[in-house]
């Protein structure tokens, strides 16, 4: 099959390579699944899961990306819950081989049915946004409605779906980023926007809950924003600063199947719209993946038509 690898960290994606590599075969509990597009999210080459296996030994060249829509083709032993021919999306393993292949394995309980009415590509771009706006605002947040939600990056793909759902349970939305985002963000559903370049964040006064997307010297300033009893949670790593009177809160985001299926039915509905930015092939994945400029939303790789 073609695939997508990485062999040198120091080189990042600018290292990709495009090769031939075996097909995989289902494990215990696994299915493979035939990709028909893969979400990337451009930290991964950050990450050491990408370079190493759990116990700390070298795993290169291996195949990056974790999120996948597709059809299921083969059952490992003992796989339950899922039928071959199955349309189905989700989120891999971060240490195995990943989804900027034509195939990958991946363990059956990380994958929810894809409904047929939405889009492969629209399928890979959920997984890591939806399931890290849904864990960061509702299991880590404890978002409830009337409250007040401040969404730093608001016009990515992570904050967008953050932003939307927010809207949707009942809060106050106030999305930060760039000038240039501010039409995006309001258009995602904030009632507020921040221009992080000019305006002055400590302006916006309390807020219930911080999302922070963003880190460094914001995500500093953005501990003296929560009131008493509020949580900044943070997907960038530990805050560097904490509420005086209230949690911070950091996490890596987990695979769940009935999250997934609140996410796209949200999608089939009409209340959440995906934020995909560029659709490349996997024949052209190693440019799109290394950007001259700076691009909006997750990049989707089709690697089926």
């Amino acid at each position: 099959m073609k695939a997508i690898v990485v062999t040198d960290q120091a080189a990042g994606t600018a290292g990709m390579t495009l090769v031939e590599r075996p097909e995989p075969q289902a494990a215990l509990n696994d299915v493979v699944v035939r990709i028909h597009a893969s979400g990337f999210v451009p930290t991964e080459m950050e990450w050491p899961s990408t370079w190493t296996d759990r116990l700390d030994r070298d795993r290169t060249p291996s195949i990056p990306g974790h999120e996948l829509a597709g059809v299921v083709t083969a059952l490992g032993y003992g796989t339950t819950g899922l039928s071959v021919g199955q349309r189905v999306f989700g989120l891999t393993d971060w240490t195995r081989d990943g989804t900027l292949a034509e195939y990958a394995a991946v363990e059956a309980r990380n994958l929810a049915p894809l409904p047929g009415d939405v889009d492969f590509a629209v399928g890979a771009s959920l997984p890591i946004s939806g399931l890290t706006a849904w864990q960061g605002l509702f299991e880590h947040g404890r978002l409830q409605a009337g409250r007040s939600v401040l969404v730093h990056g608001a016009a990515g793909a992570v904050g967008s779906m953050v932003t939307q759902l927010a809207r949707e349970f009942g809060a106050h939305v106030i999305g930060t980023g760039r000038a240039a985002d501010r039409q995006t963000v309001l258009d995602f559903g904030a009632k507020e926007f921040v221009d992080l370049e000019n305006d002055a964040l400590e302006e916006i006064g309390g807020v219930d809950l911080v999302f922070d997307g963003i880190g460094g010297d914001i995500g500093k300033r953005s501990a003296g924003l929560i009131r008493a009893g509020g949580t900044l949670v943070s997907i960038v790593g530990p805050p560097e600063a904490r509420p005086a009177d209230g949690l911070a809160v950091d996490f890596v985001v987990e695979s769940d199947r009935a999250q997934l299926g609140e996410i796209v039915r949200r999608v089939q509905d009409g209340r959440l719209r995906t934020n995909i930015g560029n659709v490349s092939t996997l024949d052209d994945a190693v440019a799109a993946l290394n950007p001259t400029e700076r691009r909006k939303g997750k990049t989707i790789i089709r690697v089926r038509p």
